[in-house]
């Protein structure tokens, strides 16, 4: 490899960051995960994937919390228009049962829209999960970006499978704990109360930034010893009445054992942060908390052993500012996940 530069501008034909890793010699590869045909207000995760690495090249590679992430090797892995396509196609049978308020369960049309849908989410799930294994096997970063909150599932049942009693450190404006949503199997608003009823390796999840949920999801909460759900309303009152928020954050990461998957819906960042994402929510983390967060994460000495970062929305069209602003701050916010999962590990 020729000498490279990290100062210097990103060339024309390199990599996400601007690097020139290949896949042998990256010790962190992320993969495209183009697929929000669950999603139940508005789409567009779809093409977070290639905004994000588009808008990456602009990262500057020094990073004043974890160093040099980039040393490490970062290679993406872009849709090679499989999951592009299992989209479109998911999209098509999801839209009439999304329009009927969801699926009625008398309905033989809406019963065989739903298992086309399955076996389509099954195959997300899949992928996945072998490109997750094939990482860890190889000991490099699994890194899944999304896409819609449903495309981490197979990635953690790798995970929990390699390692054992494994947490899961969860940021979202949701619980996501809602059984088939919708009546989709996979839906985005489900992906924890399927990974919590089908990977029995997840001994823990936490929770950050949750301030809209449902009855069910509450009680969940409050009751499964798996979950610890630190709300966003009282994340404000630690703010407010002015007490040590990394007290509050170590407080909460000790439910967490030592070795942890990230998951990262970026709707648990403040709106502004993220205006065009699918179901945005008043509230939530700035920027810095969320960045506090992942710094005690590694002081903590936790150990991040895979990533996914979801539900960046690029936006429409008609607004290049606003789709710019969504891609720049999902660029940022992979660039940190990617540097705290690397110093983690050593």
């Amino acid at each position: 490899m020729e000498p490279f530069d990290p100062d210097a501008a990103a060339q024309p034909g390199s990599g996400i960051f601007g690097l020139p890793h290949g896949p042998e010699d990256a010790s962190v590869h992320v993969l495209g995960v183009p697929f929000d045909a669950t999603t139940s207000y508005r789409r567009g995760a779809a093409h977070g994937p290639e905004a994000v690495a588009a808008a990456s090249v602009q990262v500057d590679l020094f990073d004043r919390l974890f160093g040099r992430p980039w040393e490490e090797g970062i290679w993406y892995r872009a849709d090679d228009g499989a999951i592009a396509g299992w989209n479109e196609r998911a999209r098509a049978l999801a839209d009439p049962v999304i329009a009927a308020g969801g699926a009625d369960p008398d309905s033989h049309e809406h019963a065989h829209l739903l298992a086309e849908l399955a076996e389509l989410g099954g195959r997300v799930n899949d992928l996945t999960e072998e490109f997750t294994a094939g990482c860890l096997a190889e000991e490099r970063l699994p890194v899944l970006l999304g896409g819609d909150h449903s495309v981490p599932f197979g990635g953690i049942r790798a995970a929990a499978r390699a390692h054992p009693g494994l947490g899961v450190l969860h940021f979202d404006a949701h619980a996501d704990l809602r059984v088939a949503f919708e009546g989709f199997e996979w839906s985005h608003a489900s992906i924890f109360h399927n990974v919590l009823e089908q990977v029995p390796g997840v001994a823990s999840l936490v929770q950050v930034g949750v301030r809209d949920l449902g009855h069910a999801e509450a009680l969940r909460c409050e009751t499964d010893p798996r979950v610890h759900t630190l709300f966003d309303d009282q994340w404000a009152e630690v703010l407010a009445h002015g007490r040590d928020r990394r007290e509050a954050i170590r407080a909460h990461l000790d439910h967490l054992p030592s070795d942890v998957w990230v998951s990262f819906d970026v709707d648990g960042l403040s709106p502004d942060l993220c205006p065009n994402t699918g179901t945005p929510v008043p509230g939530g983390l700035d920027w810095h908390a969320a960045m506090q967060w992942l710094e005690e994460l590694v002081l903590r000495g936790h150990r991040i052993v895979g990533v996914d970062l979801c539900e960046v929305a690029p936006g429409p069209a008609a607004d290049p500012e606003g789709a710019g602003w969504d891609a720049v701050v999902g660029a940022r916010l992979l660039y940190r996940l990617i540097g705290a999962a690397t110093s983690s590990r050593g």
